[in-house]
């Protein structure tokens, strides 16, 4: 029983079970937008008539607000309050899908997708500081294992439901649906959450912000141009400006009294460990989604949603791990299950690495399933190692740096894996296989699966990294029961 307030002041006895429901919400609504908008791309792209390298940023433009933004609306949360913007965060959500359903260009489908973002940035860094507030260390673990069951299911019912959407109705019904789902979300917050401890004073980085999101998206621009041209002195420049932006956002961390990445928090021994990892993680395995549709639709000429749902069981088995894992990280320490989670992953990886043109699809499905083994064992434990280390005051920037250096990750994946896996083929034909408005045939599917291998060995690679830097937290924590 976790003790919650009503908006009268008198106490309320509250199943914590009904609370993380009520956050599993959140995450699921946020994760249902991660896969329904990938099956719906190639619609967008006909409908719209966006521009074949222009359509990614339905889903580059998402991710990157929520990196951008991650850390300071988790300061906002500790400022005004982490339910209230968790809260705010669904109504954005559910006026950002909307206006995507409504969108009538390029240029507004990626604005309102953006705006959409803003929503998700507040409920996704506040979700795991209210986590945080409502359950005690010893079972924080357990409650983002069930958190991490949000999210599968989210990414599951992405899959059925989009697919279902994009090929009876209309792919305008795939951000329609988010409205309902929204108001039933807000609903139950404004019901059962409500906000612990007093108000932080802080001030926003702004100066912090516009380096770090104006730098991302000069290197995420020309990274993703070079999917469909050659270099050239325009994208160089993209790609230089932007490299130095983030030059000059590290300098202007270092100066600035309330960053947007409070360093002061490296300090704690096991958070720079649990945030490179995380980082590291995001950038080998999102990209595993990209490369295995990509496989699927491109070399075995599979539709979006048949390509999707062999990937379904995957996502299943880590619902049902996630829980588990959370309460061995509570038992023992994080360490262990995330730096196993880690190392499965790369097995998983493995697997996929030696798919073929005549491979049997059940290895893709073995594949999807290792590896949501291994993701569901690492998500909830280095979230409880991130959130075990913090100070209570710090929860929301905590919770939202977290989110910030996996969302680096994941935004840089696509790049990588289109320009890896485009060595044998162009980059725009690897772009218009990744959408799903072209498949291949005869020796072009041999080499291009070929790509898709160094693909896969690099991300093996940059897993195994992660995996290493996870298991030196076992030292850093010098035995203390507390750190992970």
């Amino acid at each position: 029983m976790t003790e919650l307030q009503l908006k009268s002041g008198s106490p309320m006895p509250v199943r914590s079970g009904l609370s993380i429901v009520v956050v599993m919400i959140g995450v699921m609504i946020t994760a249902v937008d991660t896969t329904i908008v990938v099956l719906a791309l190639p619609e967008i792209e006909r409908s719209l008539h966006v521009v074949l390298d222009s359509v990614i940023w339905v889903v580059i433009g998402y991710l990157l607000v929520i990196t951008i933004l991650a850390t300071q609306v988790g300061r906002l949360g500790d400022m005004f309050g982490r339910v209230r913007m968790y809260e705010a965060g669904f109504a954005v959500f559910i006026v950002g899908s909307a206006l995507c359903a409504l969108a009538w260009n390029e240029m507004s489908i990626v604005a309102f997708r953006v705006l959409q973002g803003v929503g998700g940035a507040l409920v996704t860094a506040n979700s795991g500081a209210i986590i945080a507030d409502l359950f005690p260390r010893e079972e924080r673990g357990k409650a983002y294992g069930y958190n991490g069951i949000g999210f599968s299911l989210g990414a599951v019912l992405g899959i059925l439901l989009g697919g279902a959407i994009v090929s009876y109705v209309s792919w305008r019904w795939i951000f329609w649906i988010n409205v309902p789902i929204g108001l039933v979300g807000v609903i139950l917050a404004v019901r059962v959450l409500r906000d612990r401890g007093e108000p932080e004073t802080h001030r926003l980085d702004l100066v912090g912000m516009a380096t770090l999101g104006l730098g991302l998206f000069g290197v995420l621009w020309a990274v993703t141009k070079l999917a469909t041209k050659p270099l050239d002195g325009e994208l160089l420049g993209y790609l230089l400006g932007g490299a130095l932006l983030m030059g000059v956002f590290v300098v202007v961390e270092r100066h600035t009294a309330e960053p947007m990445l409070d360093l002061s928090l490296f300090a704690v021994p096991s958070m720079t460990p649990s945030l490179l990892a995380s980082l590291f993680q995001g950038l080998s395995n999102y990209a595993v989604l990209f490369l295995v549709i990509m496989y699927l639709q491109g070399v075995r000429r599979l539709s979006p949603i048949h390509a999707s749902l062999l990937l379904i069981p995957g996502y299943l088995i880590g619902s049902v791990v996630g829980p588990m894992a959370g309460r061995l990280a509570d038992r023992f320490s994080p360490v262990f299950p995330a730096t196993l989670g880690l190392g499965v992953q790369v097995a998983a990886l493995f697997v996929y690495a030696h798919l073929s043109v005549t491979t049997g699809l059940w290895l893709v499905v073995v594949g999807s399933v290792i590896n949501g083994l291994g993701a569901s064992c690492f998500f909830p434990a280095n979230s409880s190692a991130v959130m075990k280390a913090s100070p209570p005051a710090a929860f929301g920037i905590s919770s939202g740096m977290l989110r910030t250096f996996a969302n680096v990750g994941m935004v840089f994946s696509f790049s990588m894996a289109i320009l890896i896996a485009s060595r044998s083929i162009s980059r725009r034909l690897a772009f218009a296989i990744f959408v799903g408005s072209t498949s291949l045939r005869g020796g072009l599917a041999g080499g291009f699966t070929s790509g898709l291998h160094a693909a896969f060995y690099a991300s093996m690679g940059i897993m195994a990294l992660a995996a290493l830097l996870s298991a030196t937290r076992a030292t850093r924590l010098g035995g203390q029961r507390s750190g992970a």
